[in-house]
């Protein structure tokens, strides 16, 4: 498939032969799971397998096994730097998942706030980036409020924000891309309003990055979140912070352990042989920015691949979305235009006006289909949406190993339940 407006093709087959999971059968499934987490290349499977053999120590020790766990340790933090932007790997938090990071840190920010203090957050976000604040507002006394997203532009309002902020607002927690609705917000107008206001913004980027790159430098925020396994890596969360703010944060961690930065906000000993992972997914981008014909710095072969392949799920994305409003009774929860397609990741998330969100997807699973049904923890957005919070919606997400066959057979095998469940 081309790229729009261009006469390079995107390399699918070359990539899909990297992905071990699909090349397992001979008809592999149809992975439309990838919001909830992402297949895994050759590369990072066998970096994870070489870190368990020889670099399986804890760091720290004289011997070379340690010494090796050490490298692994530094490296990942570099790769995670130059893929967002960072200024230094002391910006780099890697822990166990977001949420769990986020977790820790939101008790770090909470030390820095009273009762009476504002924090908002959003209706369009993930629980894991609502739900420590709520907590947080429940311990400290804080007053909590809410962003709602726009049902016609189907993304947060800068003009929404700037009518709930106040002068006693210390936080703001936003999201980049909805996990349900597929929408991207302008982080960079929204952390403006923010910053003017003195808040700090905490930006959860977890479903951004599996299709494009954010520069944190150009945002704005104060830190910014993502999960590696939602982009090709191993079972990872990132968390990126100002240095200055970080290092002017009291962390929660053993008396004993290390106050560098960015240790002293990563608890207990390293997953060492998942930190090797992830220098594998970094490494396969790179090679993707390469195999699309971008050079130069790794930075900018990374950017590369993601220009590249975001290019290539769009095109798969208007073939979905087109699909899908040819048949009866579906509603699309999100922008269905592709004129707006710049403002959504390919997560296109649907309902019938007659048939369950879980039947379809029990349905589709039969097909050998993989997808996900109900809310997936964009609690709020389906109570703002008006949708049954048990039902929620059928959730279909597009990676750039995906193929048109493949939205095709999805297509069809959606028309085909719909139409049997009808009769």
């Amino acid at each position: 498939m081309k790229h729009v407006g261009s006469n390079t093709i995107f390399p699918v087959l070359d990539v899909r032969s990297r992905f071990p999971a699909l090349s397992r059968e001979i008809t592999p499934p149809v992975y439309l799971d990838n919001p909830a987490g992402t297949l895994v290349p050759r590369m990072v499977i066998d970096e994870v397998a070489e870190a368990m053999a020889s670099a399986s120590s804890n760091l720290g020790g004289a011997f070379a096994a340690s010494k090796r766990a050490d490298t692994i340790w530094q490296r990942a933090h570099e790769a995670a730097a130059d893929l967002l932007g960072a200024s230094s790997m002391r910006e780099i938090v890697i822990g166990q998942n977001m949420t769990t990071l986020t977790l820790h840190l939101s008790r770090s920010i909470g030390r820095t706030l009273k009762a009476g203090d504002e924090i908002i957050v959003t209706q369009m976000d993930h629980e894991g980036d609502v739900a420590p604040w709520l907590l947080l507002a429940q311990d400290l006394g804080l007053t909590v409020k809410w962003l709602p997203f726009s049902r016609d532009s189907w993304r947060i309002e800068p003009e929404a924000l700037q009518n709930l902020i106040s002068d006693r607002t210390r936080l703001v927690a936003l999201n980049f891309a909805s996990n349900m609705t597929g929408s991207v917000n302008d982080i960079a107008a929204l952390s403006a309003i923010a910053k003017a206001a003195g808040a700090l913004v905490y930006v959860d980027a977890v479903q951004l990055l599996p299709h494009r790159l954010p520069n944190v430098q150009a945002l704005g925020c104060d830190f910014l979140a993502c999960s590696s396994y939602k982009f090709f890596g191993p079972h990872l969360g990132i968390v990126w912070g100002r240095e200055e703010l970080l290092a002017s944060l009291e962390p929660y961690k053993c008396r004993c352990a290390s106050d560098a930065l960015p240790e002293r906000f990563e608890t207990g000993t390293p997953q060492t042989e998942l930190l090797a992972g992830f220098i594998g997914t970094v490494n396969y981008l790179e090679w993707l920015g390469e195999a699309t014909g971008h050079s130069g710095t790794r930075q900018e072969k990374l950017q590369g691949a993601y220009t590249s392949f975001d290019a290539y799920e769009m095109e798969l994305t208007k073939l979905l979305i087109s699909g899908l409003n040819k048949i009866a009774g579906v509603t699309i929860q999100g922008i269905t235009s592709p004129e707006q397609f710049a403002h959504r990741v390919p997560t296109v998330s649907f309902t019938h006006a007659n048939i369950s969100t879980h039947v379809i997807a029990e349905a589709l699973a039969a097909e050998n289909i993989y997808c996900w049904s109900g809310h997936n923890y964009a609690y709020e957005a389906a109570l703002l949406l008006g949708l049954d919070e048990n039902e929620g919606v059928v959730r279909l997400g597009i990676a750039h190993y995906n193929t048109q066959a493949e939205i095709e057979q999805a297509l069809s095998a959606i028309e085909k339940i719909i139409t049997s469940y009808a009769h």
